[in-house]
């Protein structure tokens, strides 16, 4: 179900954030929607389950044109995406009927929780390992192993669910599963948005039958948003980011722990 509400002075900030938003979701494999739902509650006082599936419809025009501009450009991992997405869209389908039997705060406070795990998770691998394999056969040894493919399936469930739930897209949790993978850096970022792009798509369909989608924030968001997602990409083949991956990393993690702590003490 959908609805457009009255336009606000402050909704023609959304453009300007959207085009942050979609440059760094694009560069860095996250698509937005993890940075669109405090957002939308936070500043803009858009009631959480209104502003989850809210979320969810701005994210799907930045997972697009990312995931066609990192696919033309070789960063997308085509085996792992595929099998990341099949166990997603379970997990995504489930979770999206467990939004409407939790309250607000346990909402937020589900996603701050969230949020502080998954940071400490990269920055445990930022901490352990600096360095990603570039070896095509090591990589397919690791993901056709019978751990990595565990690793596949908890990841892949585990980011649906929080997709469907809560509104985030589950990009952290996407990355923390690639990253644990060990393909390098470029191909997770690129592999991540297209696997988000399939978690919110099924997730958006399940929601549209049950919650309300703001349709003006999505027009708002989206006008800006798809002009960094299409330079995002370009950008990140240009930077050197092999040098500094373990700063890429730690950056990631830390800025996820603060929205973590900032949506609990909300």
């Amino acid at each position: 179900m959908y609805f457009s509400s009255s336009i606000e002075s402050m909704y023609f900030l959304l453009p300007i954030i959207g085009f942050i938003i979609g440059l760094g979701g694009s560069m860095l494999g996250g698509g937005g929607g993890f940075i669109f739902l405090p957002i939308l509650t936070l500043i803009f006082k858009v009631p959480p389950h209104v502003a989850v599936t809210t979320s969810l419809v701005a994210t799907l025009p930045i997972c697009i044109v990312g995931s066609l501009r990192h696919f033309q450009k070789g960063n997308i991992h085509v085996k792992v995406s595929i099998t990341f997405a099949l166990i997603g869209i379970v997990g995504a389908l489930f979770g999206t009927y467990i939004t409407d039997l939790i309250s607000s705060r346990v909402l937020n406070l589900s996603f701050g929780v969230y949020s502080i795990l998954i940071a400490l998770n990269i920055g445990y691998l930022a901490f352990k390992d600096s360095e990603q394999i570039d070896s095509s056969n090591e990589n397919l040894s690791k993901q056709t192993s019978i751990f990595g493919k565990f690793k596949i399936t908890f990841f892949g469930f585990t980011a649906g669910l929080i997709t469907g739930a809560l509104g985030t897209s589950a990009a952290a949790l996407v990355l923390a599963g690639l990253m644990n993978l060990r393909i390098p850096l470029k191909m997770v970022i690129g592999t991540s948005l297209i696997i988000v792009l399939s978690n919110t798509l099924f997730a958006v369909c399940a929601h549209f039958l049950v919650s309300e989608i703001d349709m003006t924030l999505v027009y708002f968001l989206t006008s800006g948003s798809v002009l960094g997602a299409f330079i995002g990409p370009h950008l990140l083949m240009k930077a050197n980011i092999t040098k500094s991956n373990r700063l890429v990393k730690y950056t990631y993690a830390g800025a996820i722990a603060i929205l973590g702590i900032i949506m609990i003490t909300k």
